[in-house]
């Protein structure tokens, strides 16, 4: 009897063990030197550079900064007409659309015109009578079409934008005063040039085009000088008002590297070259400061506990303690071609990975079970992450386990 009463005890010591389980958790930092800074030598009051790949901002001057942003708003006008409309349909010019202040085509009420016609019109020469049209006819009014482009921006991600007008003329309502950022600016850029129609319009030098009764002719040409000043141009738009000032969104492409730049109140009459003079000063800054490089860092994986658990047959001596502490370990859940993903970093970009590992885990665990994350940050920033999962089973501790390894101890 008072063996029985010995065995029993050892049993219930062993499963006490068994479910006593350290918290053990890693964390890796891999620094690389200091974030860049640019000098302040720009005109604009809000100025961004944009990487096109990714969205990150990789300069900014007062980006956040709501300001009116003129014509540069005929990019989302552009957008929603190809996204919502075909090129051939036919756009009945209206009385409001005819009446529209310079810079216009000249559209005269009850004309009808090829939507991809008015579309050159709108990007090319930038013409506040047929954004107007193109938006009565999307939207069914101006008002109707100021909600889609809204609705619009908050989908692509925009945080601080809010349109009334489809040609970007100055006004306000209950809601605020038409404007927009320059980061939300390049947002939309950077959306826009995904759109290979909106990049063929934008890349066009020269556009001839009637109305559907041939009536009257028209000729339209590319008015973004930035092609005639540097290579690799996808598409620009510039814009100018009273209270914007000159604006300017581009996209450039350099080399394997798609640059977008935003520029807001760039000066105002008399200085009219001041957003060009930020482009190419922002364009020269990323080209000669970004390159792509690999982020990945192959991560060190410590062992975690498993409570209440047993060693498979086959498990390594390491991973199973005298105190019936079992320890196991992870692998990242990454493919060859993530680990080989670049980004496009500055020699003094900071790059650093954590791996989050789960304090404790309670059997039983499976193989191929999420167990933690390792994180890659950029700057403090996080860019990606990929699953951490355990590499082998373990199952639950039963009284049966624990009964037959106290016999196998005493009779063996």
């Amino acid at each position: 009897m008072k063996f029985r009463c010995s065995v029993f005890i050892y049993v219930i010591l062993i499963c006490n063990l068994c479910c006593q389980l350290p918290v053990h958790a890693v964390a890796l930092d891999h620094a690389i030197l200091m974030v860049p800074q640019l000098s302040d030598d720009l005109y604009a009051l809000s100025a961004v550079l944009m990487d096109a790949d990714s969205g990150r901002i990789l300069y900014e001057k007062e980006g956040e900064t709501p300001r009116p942003n003129a014509s540069t708003t005929k990019i989302l006008t552009c957008i929603l007409a190809l996204e919502n409309s075909d090129g051939d349909d036919y756009v009945q010019v209206s009385a409001n659309a005819a009446s529209q202040p310079q810079v216009k085509l000249g559209l005269q009420k009850g004309e009808q015109y090829y939507l991809e016609d008015l579309l050159y019109s709108l990007l090319l020469q930038s013409h506040n009578d047929s954004a107007v049209a193109i938006a009565e006819h999307i939207g069914g009014s101006v008002e109707g079409f100021s909600d889609m482009m809204n609705a619009k921006a908050r989908e692509i991600g925009c945080m601080d934008t809010h349109f009334i007008t489809p040609n970007g003329l100055d006004a306000e309502d209950s809601d605020g005063t038409h404007h927009t950022t320059a980061s939300d600016l390049a947002l939309i850029m950077r959306y826009a040039i995904k759109n290979k129609i909106f990049l063929k319009i934008a890349q066009t030098k020269e556009y001839s085009f009637s109305d559907l009764s041939k009536k009257r002719t028209f000729s339209v040409h590319n008015t973004n000088a930035l092609f005639s000043m540097t290579d690799g141009v996808l598409a620009g738009k510039t814009g100018f008002t009273g209270d914007a000032g000159y604006c300017y969104v581009c996209a450039v492409q350099k080399d394997d590297r798609t640059f977008i730049i935003a520029l807001l109140a760039a000066g105002w009459p008399g200085h009219k070259t001041y957003k060009w003079h930020d482009t190419l000063k922002l364009l020269d800054y990323g080209k000669n400061n970004f390159y792509y490089r690999s982020f990945w860092q192959e991560p060190d994986l410590s062992y975690i506990p498993v409570k209440g658990g047993i060693p498979e047959s086959d498990s390594h001596t390491d991973d199973f303690l005298p105190d019936g502490t079992i320890y196991i370990r992870g692998q990242v859940k990454a493919t060859e071609d993530e680990k080989q993903q670049k980004i496009l970093l500055n020699n003094d970009d900071r790059l650093q990975y954590q791996v989050r590992l789960k304090n404790e885990l309670q059997a039983p665990v499976r193989k191929g079970e999420q167990i933690g994350r390792v994180v890659y940050m950029l700057n403090g920033q996080k860019i990606t992450s990929f699953p951490i999962l355990a590499v082998q089973n373990v199952d639950r501790i039963t009284f049966l386990y624990c009964a037959e390894l106290v016999f196998r101890n005493f009779f063996h």
